[in-house]
């Protein structure tokens, strides 16, 4: 690891230690930035837009997914088709 926050971070997936909470509903995460993903879906925000279509997403990961849409890029392709 690079740093030693990654390395303590990265022992919590052994240890079962979940130090950050989620103040809505209680659920208990490894690392920060996953609970301040999670929160997004109690708040119903959608702050991620598509440039192309306009639509809005919670989560960062999943407008670039969508993007592939767009540009008809695959990431995996089938060796069948």
């Amino acid at each position: 690891f690079t740093r030693v926050k990654y390395l303590k971070s990265h022992r919590r997936i052994h240890t079962g230690e979940k130090p950050y909470k989620c103040q809505d509903c209680g659920k208990r995460f490894i690392r920060r930035y996953h609970v301040l993903c999670h929160q997004a879906t109690h708040t119903k925000e959608k702050p991620f837009a598509c440039t192309t279509c306009g639509k809005h997403f919670a989560f960062k990961a999943n407008l670039i997914t969508h993007r592939h849409i767009h540009t008809g890029e695959r990431q995996y392709t089938c060796s069948h088709c």
